[in-house]
């Protein structure tokens, strides 16, 4: 069974998951998206970012890593635990 975990390859891939505040770049390495699938978010306005002197585009780790989890979605199971407690009420 292999599992696909990104680990980082040398001291500086490893800093960034660190780092509280990220560069476009670094964000992009992160999330694990490409550039234009973040440009997207970014103009429409989707994905919370900083854009100081309105040139070079940040993000907060943590805000990005509330992003990306998002949406949750309930497992099979917990979706038979809530019809189970709902059908008793």
């Amino acid at each position: 069974m292999s599992k696909d975990i990104y680990l980082p390859q040398n001291v500086s891939d490893q800093l960034y998951f660190l780092k509280p505040i990220l560069t476009f770049e670094e964000a992009c390495k992160y999330a694990g998206l490409s550039k234009s699938y973040m440009y997207q978010h970014t103009s429409a306005g989707n994905i919370p970012f900083y854009k100081p002197e309105g040139r070079k585009i940040y993000f907060k780790r943590i805000e990005l890593e509330e992003w990306m989890l998002r949406n949750r979605q309930s497992s099979n199971a917990e979706i038979k635990s809530k019809a189970a407690k709902h059908s008793l009420t």
